[in-house]
């Protein structure tokens, strides 16, 4: 009974915020995007806070988080310029992409100002291209992330104000890749709401990259919800490296449409938060689409990882693959759950899905819960999930060829990790986050260890 009361005061609170803040938060936005909110107010205010007894959320307990929140909700850009050179030195940045940087769920105009995209690209505040680029914002916003279906994403939508949109023009190929840099700054504990929409075209190809990053100690809460739509024959990579400090919890939804013969890449690498949930859904509804998926989490200390796939395969012909591993540390705890929908329609389909989990404590812990819903004979759909410790027969041949211990145990990790870091096509990239994640696993390092701010602990 206390939970449910909790989650009801909760409810209400927020649903006060956006009432008080009604004309705040829908200044300078079109009406159809004010339209929007109310219904996902009813939405959230229905479905409630997630915690253990939301089914889709058995494994991560959101009630307290937002339990006598008190985080500030900024309505506005916080008025401060981040120069990337003075405050910020990651690795990832040390190769050729195009910048785009985004400040507290807000398209940064001052430091996106000098950056040159592709010919015929349009990347732009969301803002802006609700009003600029109204046609194509309107048909796709909020068509795949459906507030009726996720709180977090009814919540995303009540509050949503900026973020970033990109469009991709029909047969344009961009060679260097969109850099995406999302950094959170505040004096004080922030909640942050942030909203990206991606349009690919027919036969385009892009590599998107999405970085996570704190640059202050206090607390943040992000919730963040990207949609893309992936056009006829395009081939889309999408990258996500998610590198924020431990009193961090980022709350991220990535909703994924495929048209016919589209390929979509995907690698969610998750090297440092407080509390993460990462919501996917993707849905291939053109024949022979693909979809390869893959993601691996380091967690320590007492960080959760939750990770919730749902693949659709809608049209016959198409095919998918996941596979995620996590690495469990201290008092670390891990969720994983995968579900893969064959409709009644989609013939011919193969659908592939793996987890595996290595637990390095007693202490640590992980839930695993591989679905599969087939509604179709013709089908070709495996799925499997492993928890367990490092292979003490491994250990010891190692161990016998004169490798100690601990470094033994180093050498395993990582090769349990490589299977996920070999599915990144970008090579520069791929070297950066095996270069991150062999220190991670060392424990060298509590952040990004070239970045300026030490605000990890």
């Amino acid at each position: 009974m206390a939970e449910v009361l909790e989650k009801i005061s909760a409810v209400q609170r927020i649903s006060a915020l956006h009432d008080q803040n009604r004309e705040k938060i829908g200044d300078g936005l079109p009406g159809w995007v004010n339209l929007t909110r109310q219904p996902a107010l009813q939405a959230f205010q229905r479905m409630g806070i997630p915690g253990f007894r939301t089914e889709n959320y058995k494994y991560t307990d959101l009630t307290r988080l937002f339990d006598g929140e008190h985080f500030r909700r900024s309505f506005r850009p916080d008025d401060f310029e981040v120069d990337l050179n003075e405050v910020f030195s990651c690795d990832v940045p040390e190769f050729d992409t195009h910048l785009i940087l985004v400040v507290n769920g807000w398209y940064d105009e001052a430091g996106n100002k000098n950056t040159h995209f592709p010919e015929g690209v349009i990347i732009k505040s969301l803002r802006r291209a609700m009003t600029e680029d109204a046609d194509l914002v309107e048909k796709y916003y909020g068509k795949l992330a459906r507030s009726q279906d996720d709180p977090l994403t009814a919540m995303n939508t009540i509050f949503a104000q900026d973020g970033v949109f990109i469009y991709i023009p029909d047969n344009l190929h961009i060679e260097k890749p969109l850099q995406l840099i999302n950094i959170l700054r505040s004096e004080d504990d922030l909640y942050v709401t942030q909203r990206n929409l991606v349009i690919a075209g027919k036969n385009s190809q892009a590599k998107i990259m999405f970085c996570d990053h704190t640059l202050m100690p206090q607390q943040f809460i992000n919730n963040n919800i990207t949609e893309f739509q992936i056009g006829e024959d395009a081939v889309i990579d999408i990258y996500s490296i998610q590198n924020q400090h431990n009193k961090t919890a980022s709350l991220s939804g990535l909703y994924v449409r495929q048209e016919k013969g589209s390929q979509l890449v995907t690698s969610a690498i998750t090297l440092h938060g407080g509390i993460i949930r990462n919501n996917l859904k993707v849905l291939l509804d053109g024949e022979h689409a693909s979809a390869k998926i893959c993601g691996l989490a380091l967690s320590d200390k007492n960080q959760h990882v939750d990770n919730y796939t749902n693949i659709e395969h809608i049209k016959p012909n198409c095919q998918s693959n996941q596979l995620y591993k996590n690495i469990l540390d201290d008092n670390s705890t891990g969720g994983f759950t995968g579900r893969i929908h064959v409709l009644p329609h989609a013939a011919k389909t193969a659908a592939y899905q793996r987890n595996n989990n290595v637990l390095m404590t007693n202490a640590a812990r992980m839930n695993t819960k591989p679905q599969l819903v087939i509604d179709n004979d013709d089908v070709k759909c495996s799925h499997g999930a492993t928890v367990g410790r490092i292979n003490d027969e491994a250990l010891f041949y190692l161990q016998a060829r004169g490798i100690n211990e601990k470094e033994a145990r180093l050498m395993l990790m990582f090769a349990f990790a490589h299977e996920v870091l070999a599915e990144v096509k970008i090579e520069k990239l791929r070297d950066v986050i095996d270069k991150l994640v062999n220190k991670r696993l060392r424990g060298e390092v509590s952040k990004c260890h070239s970045c300026a701010m030490d605000c990890i602990r």
